[in-house]
């Protein structure tokens, strides 16, 4: 049976008791997971893509988002079996020793209820302010996951990249899961379904339509061919584009192999949040 998680942005507007009282209810109303996306700054003006817009410009007026894993630990105080997950943490900007520490922590301080979600980003100037190279942060990337790997499973930890060394360290507590969280890929490029073949125990699939699910899952399932794997490794997360969020489209992307299904439940107010949540439900659940 596809499971329902959920999606929720915190931000300067959102009063701290909220958050709490928001992850208890979705909880309570049974969403097996609560995903929160990750930027460090925006901007008023950018040259780069927004990858999932006609117009190349993320939607709304973004000013500020809670760190993901500040808001995950908060989150796991106020809850007891949901699932926590990062939508989509930008691996290649981040130091990846500190990425380990704070997931690693989470997971012990949850009782290893998080899902990892990694992306390699697609705002330029966000890497610019940060003073991390642009190029090659897919390479970045598997160096950062490979680096994460030796912190979270080896007692002591050595590690020699192109641009991370770790000389016989130590960090603890150790993730709760087993040999690690699980790995989850977001992305639909080619070389983003190979680091789901490669390293991934999970896809990611953002805007999605049924037409699109298929189409990428084809060249998934390519990916994982070369890579000796199948598609019964992986768990396949879906979050519906706007345009697909009905229960036909729902009940197609479950048909086609969907674990989850992600949707987005956006709400500043308990009134709005009790209405949106449920809606997002009778998608799923009839």
């Amino acid at each position: 049976m596809t499971k329902i998680g959920c999606q929720m942005a915190f931000n300067e507007y959102t009063a701290p008791d909220f958050i709490g009282e928001a992850g208890a209810y979705v909880e309570e109303l049974g969403f097996h997971s609560l995903w929160v996306p990750e930027h460090v700054l925006f901007f008023s003006e950018y040259e780069s893509r927004y990858p999932y817009t006609e117009d190349g410009r993320i939607q709304g007026d973004p000013r500020s988002l809670i760190d993901p894993f500040s808001a995950l630990t908060f989150l796991a105080a106020h809850t007891r079996s949901i699932r926590l997950g990062s939508g989509i943490c930008i691996v290649p900007q981040r130091n990846p020793v500190y990425t380990a520490r704070q997931v690693s922590d989470l997971d012990y301080l949850s009782g290893g209820r998080v899902d990892f979600g990694i992306g390699i980003g697609w705002l330029k100037e966000e890497f610019a302010a940060l003073g991390v190279p642009w190029p090659d942060r897919a390479g970045r990337t598997r160096e950062c996951v490979a680096v994460m790997k030796t912190l979270w499973c080896d007692e002591v930890s050595h590690f020699q990249g192109k641009y991370f060394n770790i000389d016989k360290a130590y960090q603890n507590p150790k993730p709760v899961q087993m040999p690690h969280p699980p790995l989850i890929f977001g992305g639909e490029s080619e070389g983003a379904f190979r680091r789901v073949a490669e390293l991934g125990q999970g896809w990611y699939g953002f805007n999605m339509t049924p037409a699109g699910m298929e189409q990428n899952l084809a060249v998934l399932d390519a990916a994982l061919a070369t890579a000796g794997r199948s598609r019964e490794e992986l768990q396949i997360h879906i979050s519906p584009a706007y345009s697909a969020s009905d229960k036909a489209s729902i009940a197609a992307m479950a048909a086609l192999g969907a674990d989850q299904i992600i949707l987005p439940v956006l709400a500043s107010t308990k009134d709005k949040l009790a209405d949106r949540a449920k809606r997002a439900l009778e998608l799923v659940q009839g």
